[in-house]
């Protein structure tokens, strides 16, 4: 898998030798039903744009969690549907934090919709938000996200596991 050097410095994706491993969450959230647009938050610590999401915390389910990290991160209330994935795989899912914490991020994305939305609870995570067609989408794109909107893309109910 390629490394992403050219990130600055913060955040970087496909990073080696995890310390750790953690339960994340994301969403590719619709912004209605025609799903002619997904919603997409632009990271602070490294410019990405992304799908929201973050690691689930203790006595929260995953769409709990799921739901808590795209309002935070974005604003929107998102009603959560299926499981697109669970994405696991050492080699595109550790994460190198600042300062140094590699975590191997096991993912459970799902689809989700918009119902309504709000304002921002982090905006010191998120530098802009915005709803984008899947055929133009801004970069730089987070690296590990790109599968999951393939799949959330592919629309049939078979659940990715990479």
């Amino acid at each position: 898998m390629p490394r992403d050097d050219a990130a600055p410095v913060g955040t970087r994706y496909y990073a080696r030798h995890a310390s750790e491993a953690r339960l994340s969450v994301s969403a590719v959230v619709w912004r209605d039903a025609a799903r002619e647009a997904l919603l997409l938050m632009q990271r602070s610590d490294n410019a990405h744009w992304g799908l929201p999401g973050g690691y689930v915390e203790a006595g929260e389910s995953v769409t709990e969690a799921t739901a808590r990290e795209v309002q935070e991160e974005t604003g929107v209330v998102a009603e959560i549907g299926r499981l697109v994935g669970i994405y696991s795989r050492p080699e595109t899912q550790v994460i190198e934090y600042p300062g140094g914490d590699r975590v191997q991020a096991i993912n459970l994305c799902f689809e989700a919709f918009a119902v309504d939305t709000g304002a921002l609870t982090t905006p010191e995570e998120t530098l802009d938000t915005g709803y984008f067609a899947p055929d133009a989408l801004p970069e730089p794109l987070v690296p590990i996200h790109a599968m999951r909107i393939e799949d959330a893309l592919a629309g049939d109910p078979i659940v990715r596991v990479r």
